[in-house]
């Protein structure tokens, strides 16, 4: 996605009101900044943008002239009435690192052999703006059964510019040859027990 265009907003005007004239309320907020700047994108580019990115995400926007490069830090949305409710943005500072998450993508689940189980959806992370990692994509094309798959094991994550912020020994993803029974608490058993004596 190409540079987003925002503008300032006034801070009275009340968000309702705002997007029903067809904008989205943003906050743009850093260390770099004295206050917090309040401004507003079109419901095109805020649509495009949820569609493109998702928290996390790195996003340039320009204001009044001036290009600020971001990190999507909320992207509030509400799922019954289907529309964006507010964006909020983090200035990017070189050399400084920022907290993120990375989205956990798997390519050519239809080829695996095997039942699939997708247990860590996103890996939290801290890196300096020009090594985050938006998505990392793990490719099941040929991987056998038996597999275990965790953090530690993904090459992204073994990079020194890489802070994470998750226990590498957390399991990614495993495929086995068949779906494990769930065990019943005790007490379910001995009642299914007790309701099969009492039919008998």
């Amino acid at each position: 996605m190409d540079i987003i265009k925002a503008e300032m907003r006034n801070p009275a005007t009340k968000a309702k009101q705002l997007r029903r004239s067809g904008f989205i309320p943003c906050v743009i907020d850093g260390a770099s900044l004295k206050e917090s700047l309040c401004v507003q994108i079109n419901l095109a580019t805020a649509s495009q943008l949820k569609r493109t990115k998702r928290k996390g995400s790195n996003a340039d926007i320009e204001v009044d002239g001036k290009i600020f490069h971001t990190l999507i830090k909320e992207l509030d949305y509400n799922s019954m009435t289907d529309s964006i409710v507010h964006i909020s943005f983090h200035i990017l500072d070189a050399g400084k690192k920022v907290n993120s998450v990375a989205d956990i993508v798997l390519l050519n689940k239809d080829k695996v052999q095997g039942v699939l189980e997708q247990i860590q959806l996103t890996v939290p992370h801290a890196a300096q703006p020009e090594y985050l990692l938006d998505t990392v994509t793990i490719d099941l094309a040929g991987v056998p059964i038996g597999t275990t798959l965790r953090i530690g094991d993904i090459p992204e994550f073994q990079s020194d510019n890489i802070e994470l912020q998750a226990d590498p020994g957390n399991i990614v993803l495993r495929i086995s040859d068949k779906k494990r029974v769930i065990e019943k608490p005790e007490e379910v058993e001995e009642a299914e027990e007790a309701e099969e004596e009492k039919q008998e």
